[in-house]
């Protein structure tokens, strides 16, 4: 617009300059005295001509110019209103979006006020607020509140919305979370920088995530429905499958992935295992293809988990495909055999049978019966054959004289018949015109008919008869001893009992007559002993019902000084025979030996106690003695000369050997208390070694004993109480450095065999008799040997208590003259919690 301004003055310049020569030659001609000055005159106006001239041409280049840069310019101005009506319609549509949902959007452009655009009552709702109590200045006026977080948003949220906003003013970084108002609302918070201005959107998503979580909800359901289905599917032990449309392999159970001999279902469906030949599913496929017919399982034959098997396959077509399942049938065949073979047996069983067994129908036929019942009535085999009716037999029998002598045989027959129609099973007594007596019991089937029984009884009844005769033999057999005897029958109740029973209780015969209960004999009896407990395990033994029936023994003390030891013995048929032996002299002495023994325990123990407490109270001083002794020797109170020198020492070795002794009787103390706990650990064989001969050195030195240490690299650790060990090799290698002579060696060996490690001391010294080698291991056995060796006795016997208490053991070989073999056996492995028990035991 400037530039148009600038050309249309130039334009008005020029026709100025051009209109005033002309006026001023118009104006008339010059006069002839004027000529000279007009020469003058028309070159200056030549010049103003030209001048005029060049203006009028610039400004005609101006002007053209001006033309074309006015085109251009409302060329620019139609392409920027097409761009301001493409960025209208924009704004329209973003208007448009921005209130389509429930929303706000805040933009920072510097340091100034946000510029808020959106929903009015966005941050009232979240607040339970009505939106109409917003002021007039709408959402610019209600961008305090809204910007204020803290009033709408949960504590947490809005402090994490704060910083996120601070962040994105400051740096331009992004966010994008989900946040909770005040009243329960869910919103989506997102920031970002866009075109040099922080912009923050606010959008309500309640609705979505409820939604969101309905559809969570179900989708959860159908998996755990789904899961469910498969689970029930492979729990099946037939093969189920299912097919997509195209016939590939969708899913399969547990059971066809076992029948294909894959590892599991995936593998069986990746590499699509097929369980039948493309045959049969051909066949299977052209079954279902037939309209109007139901399906039906095909019998096909397949390999089952590398077997060869005949299966009952069915396949139904859904809308996602085919369905199907196969059920092993390969046993009907092999049942069919088996029920035919078992039938067979067991009619070779019931002609074995010594009972007459006999089978009729529902008509009353014969179809069934055993040699035992052909030997019986020694009938005709053709008539038994023939299948006659059960009335014939019973002619015939009749006939043939067989049967008991009845007054009315019809009416008897009748009886005899009626079981037929009977509910439950009869037992009838016939007794045989030849003095046999039979037991017959007719027991009905259940698809009608009748099955007879015939027991030959006749045996059994001599039997019982020869059973009375005995019992009255016994009876007064136990009548005549002379000690308590008592039988119980299975129901508890008294069956037998001698007048020694009855004396011995002061129990009345006639109650024994009437066979009273277990419980009411001994409530009789209870009274006569001051102590009650072993009644309950007589009782128990009577009347008890565990599977494995044993005796019981126990002791009766009787109000008059008696004492009977009661032995119940279980016999047959669930009865209990209860004998009483009086042992009142032998009671009386076990008495007498029982309270000696118990005042020598008491003795043992108080002796056990008074070492326990004196080893206590003398370790207390004795460690006072070892540490002045040490203050002493180290001269740090005053020099000493060489004799009181030698007298600390002296002290020294005198109060270290003591100490030794009074640890060692506690050791013994702690294990008989039970109290003694190994620090177990695992521990370097050959270093544990080591420290014991260290401890030893002066002792060697001081006898001239040589050491022979046989420890290879290689025999590794064991799981033992590092301390205890060394303490064990300690006391073996002084006992052998105190009886081996000058010049003598002492062996050390350590070896690994299988899963115990042996450790060996071996001396040269004059070994040990054969009469005291089994009492070495005792305590305070202490013998010399003809050596200067002295000892209370306790270094063998701690030795073998801790290597018992390792689960291990101790073994010593030793001959007068040869020397001695000590080996300590230890378990390489920690033993069980029973065998650490034992151990301690």
């Amino acid at each position: 617009m400037g530039l148009e301004r600038a050309a249309r003055a130039l334009s008005r310049v020029g026709v100025l300059v051009v209109a005033a020569p002309v006026a001023a030659f118009a104006e008339g001609a010059p006069s002839i005295e004027a000529r000279p000055m007009l020469g003058a005159m028309q070159t200056h106006n030549v010049v103003g001509l030209a001048v005029v001239l060049g203006l009028i041409l610039f400004a005609t280049i101006l002007s053209l110019v001006y033309l074309r840069e006015r085109v251009g310019w409302t060329r620019k101005e139609r392409a920027l209103q097409d761009e301001l009506a493409q960025l209208r319609g924009a704004h329209d549509r973003a208007e448009m979006l921005l209130h389509s949902e429930r929303q706000v959007l805040v933009a920072w452009a510097g340091r100034g006020e946000p510029s808020i655009v959106g929903d009015a009552g966005f941050a009232q709702d979240l607040r339970n607020q009505d939106p109409r109590s917003q002021d007039s200045r709408g959402l610019q006026g209600g961008s305090r509140h809204l910007l204020a977080f803290g009033t709408w948003l949960a504590p947490q949220d809005a402090q994490l919305l704060d910083s996120a906003v601070a962040t994105l003013c400051e740096r331009g970084t992004g966010f994008r979370m989900n946040l909770r108002s005040l009243a329960g609302r869910y919103i989506e918070a997102q920031g970002q920088a866009v075109g040099g201005r922080a912009l923050l959107r606010l959008r309500e998503t309640t609705d979505e995530r409820r939604e969101l979580i309905e559809l969570r909800h179900t989708l959860d359901e159908a998996k755990r429905g789904l899961s469910a289905l498969a689970g029930l599917l492979d729990a099946l032990p037939q093969p189920i499958w299912h097919r997509s449309p195209d016939g590939a392999l969708a899913f399969v159970n547990a059971a066809y992935a076992a029948a294909v001999e894959a590892p599991n279902r995936e593998a069986a469906l990746s590499h699509g295992l097929e369980l039948l030949d493309r045959s049969a599913r051909e066949q299977i496929v052209r079954q279902a293809r037939r309209p109007g017919l139901p399906a039906q399982a095909l019998r096909l034959s397949a390999v089952v988990a590398g077997a060869r098997r005949t299966l009952d396959v069915s396949e139904s077509t859904l809308e996602t495909g085919r369905v199907g399942i196969a059920v092993d049938v390969s046993e009907l065949e092999s049942v069919r055999a088996d029920l035919q073979r078992q039938m067979d047996a067991n009619v070779r069983t019931l002609d074995q049978l010594p009972t007459a067994v006999a089978m009729f129908d529902a008509r009353q036929r014969l179809i069934f019966h055993n040699a035992a019942y052909q030997r019986l009535w020694d009938l005709d085999p053709a008539f038994l054959e023939g299948r006659p009716l059960d009335g014939e037999i019973l002619d015939r029998l009749r006939a043939a004289r067989k049967l008991p002598e009845q007054a009315d045989f019809r009416s008897w027959k009748t009886d005899v018949l009626a079981a037929y129609r009977a509910v439950e099973p009869t037992d009838t007594p016939w007794y045989l015109p030849d003095g046999r007596t039979l037991r017959v019991v007719a027991d009905p089937n259940p698809q009608g008919g009748l099955t007879y029984l015939y027991h030959d009884v006749s045996e059994s009844m001599k039997l019982a008869s020869r059973y009375d005769a005995l019992m009255k033999e016994q009876a007064e057999t136990l009548e005549a001893l002379k000690e308590p005897v008592a039988v119980f029958g299975a129901d508890g109740r008294l069956t037998v009992a001698n007048r020694a029973f009855a004396a011995t209780w002061r129990l009345d015969p006639a109650t024994l007559a009437g066979k009273p209960h277990v419980d009411a004999v001994i409530a009789a009896c209870r009274a006569l002993t001051p102590d009650q407990s072993p009644w309950a395990g007589i009782r128990q033994s009577v009347t008890g019902l565990s599977e494995t029936r044993s005796g019981h023994g126990c002791r009766l003390d009787i109000n008059d000084g008696t004492v009977l030891d009661c032995s119940s013995q279980p016999l047959p048929l669930g009865a209990t025979l209860l004998t009483f032996i009086d042992v009142t002299a032998s009671a009386n002495v076990e008495r007498a030996l029982t309270e000696k023994n118990d005042a020598l325990e008491r003795a043992s123990q108080l002796r056990d106690t008074f070492v326990h407490h004196v080893s206590y109270e003398l370790r207390s001083p004795l460690t006072n003695i070892i540490g002045f002794t040490q203050l002493l020797g180290d001269e740090t109170v005053g020099a000493l000369n060489e004799r009181q020198r030698e007298y600390s020492e002296h002290i020294m070795r005198s109060s270290a050997a003591l100490l030794v002794i009074i640890n060692d009787i506690l050791d013994l103390a702690s294990i008989d208390a039970g109290s003694l706990e190994l620090q177990r650990e695992t521990i370097d064989v050959r270093a544990t070694v080591e420290a014991a001969v260290r401890g030893i050195e002066d002792r060697l030195a001081e006898s001239d004993i040589g050491l022979d240490l046989d420890v290879p690299e290689g025999v590794g650790s064991v799981f033992a109480d590092g301390k205890r060990v060394r303490q064990i090799l300690f006391n073996l290698l002084s006992n052998a450095v105190g009886f081996s002579a000058p010049g003598q060696q002492v062996r050390v060996e350590a070896r690994r065999e299988g899963r115990e490690l042996r450790l060996t001391v071996t001396d040269r010294g004059r070994g040990i008799a054969p009469e005291i080698i089994d009492r070495v291991f005792d305590r305070f056995e202490s013998n010399t040997l003809g050596t200067k060796h002295r000892g209370v006795g306790l270094g063998l016997s701690i030795v073998r208590s801790f290597v018992e208490l390792h689960g291990g053991r101790v073994e010593i070989h030793s001959a007068p003259g040869t020397g001695t073999r000590v080996t300590c056996l230890f378990p390489v492995e920690p033993p069980s919690n029973g065998g650490l028990a034992e151990a301690a035991e």
